[in-house]
């Protein structure tokens, strides 16, 4: 994760609750033998350690310690991984240098101009013909307009953490830079409270240019 925006939130959330997220993770592409490749916002690992059983070098990063200790746990020992402390919007890493990128649901936690900064350091980062895969929830869920509005279609709850709602015009946008590939939005019921409720996520692919 990144940033002063919600970071005291996160490192309280994982430092209190411990392993957040799990279940498994059904949708990483396939990936080539030796390729670099970065998550951003590793979180307690659920994709990164699915990441990790793959023969490609993964570095992983997150701005929350107690964060970075869980994922650091369900790391599959003798595998080429590293996971540093770091800031999404201003990357430690030179031009160029990850043949794949993956933002799982940490680019909506940051504010607009955030989300602008991340998305082009993502580009930076990235080796020509090099791919990026986002998910981020969609407008159509149901928790798009529920909390504490910050910024258009960004919505604080209670713990603190603020989300935005992508369009999926808006995702594209975010990455203008990049060729596009797939832009779908996955539709799903979850049940809260004796209801069913529809929740949504956009995922995208995109693609940098093999002459930049």
């Amino acid at each position: 994760m990144s940033g002063d925006c919600d970071a005291d939130h996160w490192e309280n959330d994982y430092s209190r609750r411990g392993r957040v997220w799990g279940g498994a993770v059904h949708h990483l592409p396939q990936l080539g033998a030796g390729e670099r490749v970065l998550e951003l916002g590793c979180g307690n690992g659920k994709s990164f350690s699915a990441l990790a059983e793959t023969k490609c070098d993964v570095v992983g990063i997150d701005f929350s310690p107690s964060a970075a200790i869980l994922c650091r746990s369900l790391t599959p020992r003798n595998t080429l991984t590293n996971i540093a402390l770091a800031d999404v919007r201003s990357l430690p890493f030179e031009d160029a240098s990850f043949d794949v990128v993956f933002a799982f649901h940490v680019i909506g936690h940051l504010p607009l101009s955030g989300r602008i900064r991340c998305a082009g350091e993502s580009v930076r980062v990235l080796r020509p013909g090099g791919a990026l895969y986002f998910s981020g929830f969609s407008v159509e869920d149901f928790r798009a307009g529920t909390g504490l509005g910050t910024e258009p279609g960004t919505f604080e709850r209670k713990n603190g953490i603020a989300t935005h709602y992508f369009s999926e015009n808006e995702v594209q946008a975010l990455f203008c830079p990049l060729m596009p590939g797939e832009c779908v939005t996955r539709r799903w019921m979850m049940k809260v409270r004796g209801r069913q409720l529809p929740r949504a996520e956009i995922r995208a692919t995109f693609k940098k240019s093999p002459e930049h």
